[in-house]
Formats: structure tokens, sequence, C-alpha cells
């Protein structure tokens, strides 16, 4: 074990567990007031059920010796998990990684509440919660990074795209569907973009725990992460205003930092795979993308993705997971491969085949979980409710008491 990676690893997960509070605020200041505090519910609520989740069975199903769908119970409890070095790191303890991995987890079911922001009961949010994060975060995530089939295929995946960004942006659209437009949706809008800008920018904090911690040491490949990082979270926020100035004729404070999000989304697959060059591209079209998520795919299909989980991190994603299959090179990671640019086109083919699998896996499992939630609880608030805000209704108290 070696003390310089230990001291990494631990401050890289005090960065990714901040995210999530962070996320509280970026969503948060998108509602209306009378929701912002049964929105940053949504996201401290994950760190609970996630952690204890995790603690109890979720980490030894993602990340224990199993077989390439489920890993084992060895780990459940966390037995056996304890300073020493573990299977995935020679060098940091055990159970450094386990809480590194956590707070992916956390983070990944935060991000769903998104989509149902402003009309979802808070009992459903919990009890889905705890049985998404068991039944869909755990199996993907083990076919990823635990010695599942992903993993074992070669597609490549450095911290999240498929695991974190499009499983929650899936899911989020799944809910957005399932649980119909708010009462008032299209007369929306953010109550408080100082909030969302605060929060944004936590979570490009946290993002670089998120991407180079997920190199588990301070290496070459860290550093290319680090930059990387930062550029394609640049180029976004360059690729989105382009476009909204261009269609909308000014740029906006939400757009720059959305096009952030999708920048730093898109680059998260490929973080630790590619040059700072290709990170350009592909957190530039990724602002593009997210933009055409965000705007013309939600309106053309008129679901209510109401803070654009979908839009954001499920395209974001898919895009970063090709771009992978396009601009990966060895000369950048020895450990990866080399991309259809760099001569191979066969990584592209599996990076695509873990996409469309993770899609309708999470598809699937998230729709049949919310459907047996809603046999037992009522899903949605009622319109009385969602008309005097959730925030008094669900939780009794109000952000703002001179409203």
């Amino acid at each position: 074990m070696q003390m310089g990676d230990t001291v990494f690893m631990f401050f890289c997960a005090l960065l990714v567990w901040l995210m999530t509070p962070g996320l509280a605020l970026f969503y948060g200041g998108m509602v209306k007031s009378k929701n912002v505090l049964s929105t940053a519910m949504h996201s401290f609520s994950s760190l609970a059920i996630v952690s204890v989740v995790w603690v109890l069975y979720g980490y030894s199903l993602a990340f224990a010796p199993g077989n390439t769908w489920l890993g084992g119970i060895e780990w459940a409890g966390l037995k056996g998990v304890g300073f020493e070095p573990g299977s995935y790191s020679e060098t940091i303890p055990h159970s450094l990684f386990m809480m590194f991995q956590m707070t992916f987890a956390v983070l990944t079911t935060a991000i769903i509440s998104g989509a149902f922001a402003e009309r979802m009961r808070f009992s459903a949010f919990l009890v889905f919660s705890f049985l998404w994060a068991s039944l869909v975060y755990t199996p993907v995530a083990h076919w990823v990074w635990g010695g599942g089939w992903i993993g074992q295929m070669g597609a490549l995946d450095f911290a999240g795209g498929n695991v974190v960004h499009i499983s929650s942006g899936v899911a989020g659209l799944v809910l957005a569907i399932v649980l119909g437009k708010r009462k008032d949706g299209t007369a929306a809008s953010p109550h408080n973009l100082i909030y969302t800008f605060l929060g944004g920018a936590l979570i490009w904090f946290g993002w670089f725990g998120f991407n180079v911690g997920s190199a588990l040491t301070l290496d070459s490949i860290a550093m290319f992460a680090f930059i990387n990082t930062n550029t394609a979270a640049a180029a976004g926020i360059i690729g989105w205003i382009v476009i909204e100035w261009m269609l909308n004729k000014k740029p906006t404070m939400l757009g720059a930092v959305s096009g952030a999000i999708a920048g730093l989304v898109a680059i998260t697959p490929a973080a630790g795979f590619v040059t700072p060059f290709s990170s350009i591209a592909i957190g530039f079209i990724g602002g593009l993308v997210c933009f055409w998520g965000v705007y013309w795919l939600k309106k053309t299909f008129g679901y209510d993705d109401a803070l654009d989980a979908f839009g954001l991190h499920g395209i974001g994603g898919t895009w970063g997971g090709i771009a992978t299959g396009l601009f990966a090179t060895v000369s950048v990671n020895e450990g990866g491969a080399n991309g259809l640019f760099y001569g191979d086109p066969g990584l592209l083919w599996k990076q695509i085949a873990a996409i469309a699998a993770t899609y309708v896996f999470v598809f699937i499992v998230t729709f049949v979980i919310i459907k047996i939630v809603g046999l037992f609880i009522p899903l949605r608030a009622s319109e009385e409710e969602e008309s005097l805000g959730l925030d008094l209704t669900m939780h009794g108290e109000k952000a703002y008491q001179d409203l």
C-alpha cells in the first residue's frame, strides 16, 4: 500500500461525495420556489439510502467475485473489506475503494430525480431508490467494472458513461413517461439561477475526483483525465452557447452551466483513454447533442424530463461512449484500446453493444420497478399537492418564509 495513493484517493472520494449536495443545489435552483426543498431532499435522501444499501450488500453484488452478470455475497456487510489493499488496487485500502465506489452509486441514484422533479411523492421515491440501487445500479456496475461481461468484452468506460450517466438518464426517462407531465410544467422557470450556478460549479469541482480518481493512482493516465475533464467541460460550454446564441439569439447562464455538465458527462467514459485534443471535440459535440436532447428531442416526443436527466446524462453519456470508440488510443492508456480514428473499428462496435445493452436492461427493469412500487404506493402527488408545492405538502416546510 502506498500512502500517497491513499491520500489521493481519500481526497477524490470526498470530491465525488460533494457532487451530490452540489446536484441538490443545481436541481433546486431550476425548480419553482415551492419545490426547492423537496427537490434537494431527493439528492440528500439518496446519500442515506444508497450508503446503507452499499454497505449491506450493494458493494458485494457489484464488485465481489461472482459470474459475468452479478457479483457474489462474500463482501456483504463489508466482511473482509478492511484497510489492506483489495483485488482492485494494490496501493490503496480495500475499504477506501469501496467508499469511492459508493459515492458513484449515490450520485447516480440522485441524478434520476431530475426527471420527475415537482410531481413524485416522497414515499414512492424512497422505495424506488432502494430498489433501483439494488436491482439496476449494482448489476450494471458489475458488468462494466466488477469483472462482468461488458468489461470482459473489451468495451471501455473509464469513469461511468454506462454505469452512471446512461443508466441514470434512461431511468429518468422511464419515470418521466410513467409519471406524466407536471400540472403547470410548461410555465415552469428556474426560481434561482445562482443556486444552479453554484451547484454546477460544485459538480464541476467534484468531477475531478470522479474522473481523475478513477485511475486509482496519480499517474500519467490520471493527469490525462484531469486535463481532459476540464477541457471537455470548457468545450461543452462553447458548444452549447454557440448553438443557443444562433437559435435563441441570447447566450444564457443556464445554458452555460448546462453546457459544462454536458461536456463533463461526455468525457467521463473517455477521460483516461483519449488525448486532450480529442477532449475538445468530445466536449464541444457533447454541448451540441445535449442541447438537441434538452430542447428538440423532449419537445418532439412530449415527455416531461423536468430537469433534463435524460437530456444531459442519457444523451451525453451515449455520445461519450460512442466517442470513446472513436477517439481512444493506447498512446494515452496502454490498458485501453485504439478506437476507429486510430485504426481499430472493433472498439466502436463494442461500445455500441454495451450502450444498447445498458439501455435495454435499465429501461425494462426500471419500468418494472416503478410499476411494482405504484401497486402499493401512489406515485404522483395530487393536483392540489402539486399546486401548493411539494415542500409544504410532502415535508411541511418552506424554503422562503416570506412567500
